[in-house]
């Protein structure tokens, strides 16, 4: 019988989100066998160029992904993910790449420039956030973290139902889609999207988060992955 779990491989922004996903991935123990964990670095740019550098890296040893997760701690957009709680991308959204004009912001894919968004499997998505708990919905890529009110609302009334931002998703999402490979997004919510209060984030709530997720997570691959053969 053919081994039906996924190769994945789990990308974060820095070593503090990649030692709590791997502690949660050690909780699952056997069923998260396959899974790798890395860092590719902060911000959109940087997280793409370490996306694909581990990419090819798996894929010169013959053993491509098949599933990428971008994953890590995010603003959270209040009311649907509080801080302590989870977001699971519907949409993964380059949220300030564009133009800004006389009439508001223009997104690349509206400029004829490429794509603004990537949609990970709807299937496994939902799957992964009603395992999990979390809010759904679309998650931003930003390259300078919300500190006001003002952009906060400018955001959400741009994208109806965005659930949380990071600066790292798109990046990812640019690299796995240029090999094809499919891509999920997880974040666990340190802070509201909106007037930065340092002082408030709760970082080790969202670590501790990240790695309660991550214990649950493989059970939900393997599930998935059986259902690709039916």
């Amino acid at each position: 019988m053919r081994d039906r779990r996924r190769r994945v491989l789990v990308l974060t922004a820095v070593g503090a989100e990649r030692d709590a996903v791997a502690a949660g991935l050690a909780a699952a123990g056997e069923a998260a066998g396959g899974t790798e964990v890395s860092v590719a670095g902060v911000g959109p740019a940087a997280a793409a160029a370490g996306a694909m550098y581990a990419l090819t890296w798996a894929a010169e040893g013959g053993e491509r992904p098949a599933l990428v997760v971008s994953a890590g701690i995010g603003g959270g957009f209040a009311p649907m993910a509080p801080v302590g709680s989870l977001a699971v991308a519907r949409t993964i959204v380059a949220a300030d790449l564009g133009a800004q004009t006389g009439e508001g912001f223009v997104p690349v894919a509206d400029l004829g420039f490429g794509r603004s968004e990537h949609h990970p499997p709807a299937r496994l998505s939902r799957a992964v956030a009603d395992a999990l708990g979390a809010a759904y919905g679309p998650v931003l890529t930003v390259s300078t973290v919300t500190g006001t009110a003002a952009r906060a609302a400018e955001l959400a009334g741009r994208h109806p139902g965005a659930v949380a931002e990071a600066m790292e998703g798109f990046g990812v999402a640019e690299a796995a889609a240029l090999l094809g490979v499919p891509v999920l997004e997880i974040r666990a919510v340190s802070n509201p999207v909106g007037p930065r209060d340092r002082a408030a984030w709760r970082i080790g709530e969202a670590l501790a988060a990240l790695t309660s997720a991550f214990g649950k997570l493989p059970g939900v691959w393997e599930v998935e992955a059986a259902h690709d053969d039916t």
